[in-house]
């Protein structure tokens, strides 16, 4: 199944059965008429719609097992609440009742809070976005975006990142055969009393790369664009931005 997981929460998802949906209405009118035992059939016979469900989240670096054990209170729910007179399949109305159950999860265990406002100005940007996109068939530019929005670009970025799922410190950015570099390599440190001696030293770094790498920092952090944004403006495919990118930041840090 999911990695390759057989057990999930101690189930072996390998010998789970799957309800037919006749099987599953007949199972719900005999629990609307008193059978305790329906209940459980339903759930253990809908298992594997969890599993289906909760495979859109696995690259969220969340615990399968705990997904798996909240996907299965959004299925009981489901099954609480279907009405079994309307002519609707049992999975259609489950799987929208699973999926918000982890999202409620997912929402109220983020330790960052973003403000309503802030994610209703990200949203809009995504629209935004994606309608740009459709019509030029290229991503467009944050500016264009800003300016359908009639605000200014440092509020649309800062929206856009309010709602970027955040990154561990332990996160690798680069390796190449020797040492990793993580996130919190790249973090300063404004206490330091020689931060004017670090400065210096990062500006004769920078001043070693080539020009091409000088122009991707420039870009990148002086002027806030992103990969996809410098690769189009430089030419090059984003997977390069970001190799040269780490490449550039990698050289710094060996010269300082």
């Amino acid at each position: 199944m999911i990695y390759n997981k057989v057990e999930i929460c101690g189930v072996d998802t390998s010998k789970l059965t799957v309800l037919k949906e006749a099987d599953k209405i007949d199972l719900l009118k005999k629990m609307h008429a008193g059978d305790k035992t329906a209940r459980e059939k339903l759930i253990n016979g809908n298992l594997r719609l969890v599993l289906s469900v909760i495979q859109r989240f696995v690259n969220r670096g969340e615990n399968l097992d705990d997904l798996f054990q909240v996907g299965c209170i959004g299925l009981m729910k489901a099954i609480d609440n279907f009405d079994i007179t309307l002519d609707v399949r049992f999975s259609t109305y489950a799987v929208p009742m699973i999926i918000g159950e982890i999202r409620r999860y997912l929402r109220d265990n983020n330790a960052i809070r973003v403000s309503r406002s802030l994610k209703d100005t990200a949203y809009k940007a995504m629209q935004i976005k994606e309608r740009l996109t459709n019509q030029g068939q290229t991503e467009p530019p944050i500016e264009a975006i800003a300016k359908e929005m009639g605000m200014p670009k440092h509020e649309v970025v800062l929206a856009l990142d309010a709602i970027v799922d955040p990154v561990s410190l332990y996160e690798p950015v680069y390796s190449d055969g020797g040492d990793t570099i993580y996130v919190m390599d790249q973090l300063g440190d404004n206490s330091d009393d020689v931060n004017w001696l670090d400065e210096l030293s990062m500006k004769e770094a920078i001043a070693r790369l080539n020009d091409r790498e000088k122009r991707i920092l420039s870009l990148r952090f002086f002027r806030g664009k992103t990969q996809v944004e410098v690769a189009k403006e430089i030419g090059i495919s984003q997977a390069q931005v970001s190799r040269l990118e780490k490449h550039a930041l990698t050289k710094i840090k060996k010269e300082i």
